[in-house]
């Protein structure tokens, strides 16, 4: 007896294989990356950090807790965090008065370097490991994900 497989146009088997190597290799970095995050500093904080970095300062609370699949709760408990740490300020929104609007400080910027610093002999070990060319593949297709979807959850 054979062990075929149904059909399977819609790629669903393959797309599943693929997400399931990205959460794999997300568990891996990110337990990687907490291990030299300095003392007290979660995960979420430092995404948040990132994420202001990454996309632009002066977003809500709330926007950020829609663009992390978060509870709002969640999003101000570790904004607050930040906030203690001084790696972050609240600020009244210019469009709303009731709303805040979160912005990175000078230390809050430090931090995240420092964090990305602290991964780089971690990195310096695992890129010879890699085939040639492997990350600059890669990344414009994991990017192109990332946005449909993205745009598909919105």
């Amino acid at each position: 007896m054979t062990n075929s497989s149904p059909p399977d146009p819609q790629g669903v088997g393959q797309i599943f294989a693929l997400f399931n190597e990205i959460g794999i290799i997300g568990q891996l970095s990110r337990t990687l990356f907490e291990a030299r995050l300095e003392p007290g500093m979660t995960i979420h904080q430092f995404s948040v950090l990132n994420h202001l970095m990454r996309v632009g300062e002066g977003t809500t609370p709330q926007r950020m807790a829609t663009a992390f699949q978060v509870p709002k709760t969640s999003m101000s408990h570790t904004v607050a965090g930040l906030v203690k740490r001084g790696y972050v300020t609240l600020e009244p929104s210019p469009t709303d008065g009731r709303s805040k609007c979160v912005f990175t400080t000078e230390a809050g910027r430090a931090c995240r370097d420092r964090a990305i610093a602290a991964l780089a002999p971690d990195i310096a070990e695992l890129a010879p490991q890699l085939p040639e060319g492997l990350v600059e593949a890669l990344l414009p297709h994991l990017v192109t994900l990332r946005e449909v979807m993205d745009a598909a959850r919105d």
